[in-house]
C-alpha cells in the first residue's frame, strides 16, 4: 500500500531522523523507497530528542494514527464520490480494502428498492435492442446468441460475476403461484422435458462463462427439484463448485407434503484462477454463511403483492447486492441474462458495480429499465 501511494502521490510524509541519521520514524516509508530503488527521499532532522523521547515519537507516528477515529458519514461521503464510474482513479489507494469499502457504503435497505413497477403492455423496448442506463447496459434477446451478447458487454470486454436465475421448467399458474395470477416465461416454463431443459442450462451457462474472465465467479439459482440439472449441465462449463448456498425465505410457497421454504445458490467459479474474496472470514465484518437469510419479496410488497404479476421468483436486492459484493471489487462487471424485473441491475447499481443484463422478452427490460430510472432518478 505505501508504494503504491508513493508512486500514485508522491512522498507526503517524509522521514525523520536525528542529526546522526539514525531513523526515528518511518520505517516502513523507507523500505518502500528501497522496494522502488529511489535515490533521495525527503527527511525531516529533528535535533534536541533525548533518547527517550527518541523511542517515545516511534511509537506514536505509529499508536497515534491507530487510535486515529473516522466521522463514518464523511468517510462515506468522500468514498461514494471516489466510486463513481466516472472518477478514474484506484480505490485501493485509500488503503481501504474492497470489503472495508463496502462495509462503509453499506447502509440500510431501502424498501423502495423492491418496488416493482407496472409492466408496460405495450413495450418499447423491441428484440435486438441494446439500452445504455449510465454505467449499465442492457439488452432484448437471447442469451445463447454468442455474438450478441458480446457486443451488450463490449469488445475485448470480460465479466467479473454473473447473478443468474434461470427459469426453473415448472409452469408458473398453479404451481409456483396461484392459478392465473402471472403469465408464464418465455421459455423453460414447463414446456421441456429433462434433456431439452439441461440443454437449455448448458447453452445459456455456458455463453455466460464464454464472456467472463478465468476466475469469475458465477451464481446460479435453482429449485431443489431441478439440482441434478444444473449439475449435470456444467460438468464442461465451469471449474470448481465453491458452494452452495440456500436462500432461507420469510415465506412459503406453494407445495403438497412440504410447503417450500428455501431455494438454492449454486456457486461456480470459472476456470481455474484465484476467484476474489471479499469476505475474508469475516475480516472487514462481513460475517457470511452459505445460509442467507433474507425476506420473500411478497413480503415486503405489502398492498404491491400485485406488482409481481410478470415475474413470480424475483430475488431481494439485499441478497443479490451481498452475493455481487463477496466476489466482486468496486467497478467490476456483473452480468445477467436472466434480467426479468431488474433486481440484479438495481444491486449492482446500489454497490458501485457496473452491469450488463439482457432478457428474451421485451416487457421485462422495458420493467427493468423502468425500475431503475425511478430509483436513481436517470
Amino acid at each position: 500500500q505505501i508504494v503504491a501511494s508513493i508512486r500514485a502521490f508522491g512522498f507526503t510524509n517524509p522521514i525523520l531522523t536525528d542529526p546522526q541519521g539514525n531513523l526515528i520514524a518511518g520505517h516502513g516509508r523507507l523500505r518502500a523507497a528501497k522496494a522502488m530503488d529511489l535515490a533521495e527521499v525527503p527527511v525531516i532532522e529533528l535535533a534536541g530528542l533525548s533518547e527517550p523521547q527518541k523511542k517515545a515519537l516511534r511509537l506514536a507516528d505509529n499508536k497515534i494514527a491507530l487510535n486515529a477515529g473516522w466521522d463514518v458519514e464523511i468517510l462515506k461521503l468522500e468514498l461514494a464520490d471516489l466510486s463513481m464510474p466516472e472518477i478514474d482513479i484506484d480505490l485501493s489507494l485509500t488503503g481501504f480494502s474492497s470489503g472495508e469499502i463496502d462495509v462503509v457504503l453499506a447502509g440500510t435497505p431501502d424498501p423502495d428498492d423492491e418496488v416493482i413497477p407496472a409492466v408496460p403492455t405495450s413495450p418499447r423496448v423491441q428484440p435486438g435492442d441494446i439500452w445504455q442506463l449510465g454505467e449499465h447496459r442492457i439488452a432484448c434477446g437471447d442469451g445463447r446468441d454468442a455474438k450478441f451478447l458480446q457486443q451488450l458487454v463490449g469488445e475485448n470486454v470480460q465479466i467479473d460475476c454473473a447473478f443468474l436465475d434461470p427459469p426453473y421448467n415448472v409452469k408458473i399458474n398453479g404451481h409456483a403461484n396461484a392459478k392465473g395470477r402471472h403469465r408464464e416465461f418465455a421459455m423453460a416454463s414447463g414446456e421441456m422435458d429433462e434433456n431439452e431443459f439441461r440443454g437449455f442450462l448448458s447453452d445459456t451457462l455456458g455463453a455466460c462463462a464464454a464472456v467472463s474472465r478465468d476466475g469469475a465467479v458465477h451464481f446460479v439459482c435453482m429449485d431443489w427439484r431441478h439440482m441434478d440439472d444444473v449439475t449435470a449441465s456444467v460438468t464442461d462449463i465451469y471449474g470448481d463448485l465453491l458452494n452452495i448456498c440456500v436462500w432461507n425465505k420469510s415465506n412459503a410457497g406453494m407445495g403438497s407434503l412440504y410447503r417450500s421454504k428455501h431455494e438454492m445458490i449454486f456457486v461456480y467459479r470459472v476456470g481455474d484462477a484465484p476467484h476474489t474474496n471479499t469476505v475474508e472470514l469475516g475480516k472487514h465484518g462481513r460475517n457470511r454463511t452459505n445460509v442467507w437469510d433474507y425476506p420473500s419479496v411478497n413480503s415486503m410488497q405489502g398492498s404491491r403483492r400485485e406488482d409481481l404479476a410478470l415475474h413470480p421468483t424475483v430475488k431481494p436486492v439485499a441478497m443479490v447486492a451481498d452475493a455481487i459484493c463477496d466476489v466482486t471489487r468496486q467497478g467490476e462487471l456483473v452480468l445477467d441474462i436472466f434480467l426479468g424485473s431488474g433486481t440484479s441491475l438495481i444491486a449492482a447499481e446500489r454497490v458501485g458495480r457496473a452491469f450488463r443484463g439482457l432478457d428474451i422478452d421485451p416487457a421485462y427490460v422495458d420493467l427493468a429499465m423502468t425500475r431503475w430510472s425511478q430509483i436513481t432518478g436517470k
